[in-house]
């Protein structure tokens, strides 16, 4: 695995281990956006993999109804 992504994917799995777990369960997406970002930047690399989770991201908000959000295959 590329350093980049190593380093992206870091942060999201300390939160998902150490901080999700103090939360009650309010994601209103599956896969939760912690899952969906990793599996983001595993399947597009570290640059597209980050953007898609940001754009996941920016959807979570009241307004929006959530439901079943999946990482776009990649391109061939």
């Amino acid at each position: 695995m590329a350093l980049s992504r190593k380093v992206i994917k870091g942060p999201i799995i300390i939160y998902r281990k150490f901080i999700s777990p103090l939360k009650p369960p309010t994601c209103r997406f599956y896969p939760t956006c912690s899952a969906y970002s990793l599996e983001a930047i595993e399947v597009h690399g570290a640059a597209k993999g980050t953007w898609l989770a940001m754009k996941r991201i920016a959807k979570c908000h009241p307004f929006h109804p959530g439901g079943v959000d999946l990482v776009p295959p990649r391109k061939m």
